[in-house]
């Protein structure tokens, strides 16, 4: 008689946990899009300035990130110790890294609702990584729904609206450089993702204790970079000219600072496939919030590619089997991660 109520309380509390993970990610996330096209696309004071120094904005992130990390373990007192090989920290410290300096990068070459919708592949790495690291196997619509995903993507990057116009360069927002880029992001962004679950799955690991080291390593390669290509002092000197830039750099390490803690508590509850599909929604948000803030135009085709992208991933949802009945409430959905033996 009581294993039905603890079925039912297993199934209200993943319930609860999904609704938490959604919530955050679609809050910070949303918001950071926005913050990132303003800061990279728009110019500031008289003189129309544009800030080009990304790696700044990725030293700034996980300064602040690995700073709330470690306060967050000191005051728990929970292990501040290296719980995996130091070099697996690195590992997901600088893919993550190019991940998102190839984000701040495309932004000079494609609009924010080109890059965001390119996003929605990435669950093609999180596949081909997940098969390489993780040995996971695929189910033959997850590939033809990943195919779909591909072709929308392509229209909507092929057939964008002729006034739309890069402030970095001319000629169309589509420039080979911009979508190099983009192809770099989904790369290293699903590296990043799968290998995290892997760390969790192989460690007793607490999630701060992976953000605060992974977190630390970027802040020591970003400020490395940024003191190789002399690109430290010019973009102190240009926050210290325009206040407003100033706030908006704050504003988005805090809520980048908030996005880490969301995400890696998703991939460690939900796994790396699932954070992806979680992010359907928010990218859908950010398109449509991007194109009223900023008055992207949209051409007919692009909004054709943005049904069959979005169709495709809802879809994937609704086709997606229900979990085994678990056998204890320690098991975890689909089979892909360890439950976390402390909340954050």
């Amino acid at each position: 008689m009581a294993e039905p109520s603890l079925a039912g309380g297993w199934k209200e509390n993943k319930l609860w946990k999904g609704a938490f993970a959604v919530a955050g990610i679609m809050t910070t996330l949303v918001t950071y899009g926005v913050l990132q096209e303003k800061i990279m696309r728009n110019p500031y004071g008289i003189n129309q300035e544009y800030f080009k120094y990304s790696l700044f904005l990725v030293f700034c992130n996980r300064i602040s990130t690995s700073a709330v990390s470690a306060c967050f373990l000191l005051a728990s007192k929970k292990a501040l110790h290296p719980v995996a090989p130091v070099y697996k920290y690195c590992l997901v410290s600088v893919s993550n890294i190019l991940t998102t300096t190839c984000q701040y990068e495309a932004l000079k070459y494609v609009s924010f609702p080109v890059q965001t919708l390119a996003k929605c592949a990435k669950m093609i790495p999180v596949m081909v990584w997940g098969t390489i690291i993780m040995q996971k196997k695929y189910k033959g619509h997850d590939y033809f729904l990943a195919f779909l995903v591909t072709v929308g993507c392509s229209i909507f990057i092929l057939y964008p609206a002729g006034s739309e116009i890069s402030p970095y360069g001319r000629g169309r927002e589509n420039t080979v450089w911009g979508v190099s880029l983009m192809v770099g992001y989904l790369g290293f962004d699903g590296f990043t993702s799968t290998f995290q679950d892997k760390l969790f799955k192989g460690y007793d690991m607490e999630i701060h204790n992976q953000i605060f080291y992974t977190t630390l390593c970027s802040c020591i390669l970003s400020l490395t970079g940024l003191i190789l290509q002399g690109h430290l002092l010019p973009a102190i000197e240009f926050v210290a000219r325009h206040n407003d830039c100033f706030l908006d750099i704050m504003l988005l390490s805090t809520v980048a600072t908030a996005s880490q803690f969301f995400i890696s508590y998703t991939i460690r509850t939900f796994g790396a496939l699932t954070f992806a599909t979680i992010m359907t929604t928010r990218q859908l948000a950010s398109i449509l919030l991007s194109c009223m803030w900023f008055s992207h135009p949209l051409s007919w085709e692009q909004w054709i590619g943005a049904v069959v992208v979005f169709g495709s991933l809802y879809v994937k949802s609704f086709l997606r089997k229900s979990p085994k009945k678990p056998s204890a409430p320690e098991q975890v959905q689909n089979g892909v991660s360890s439950p976390p033996k402390a909340s954050p």
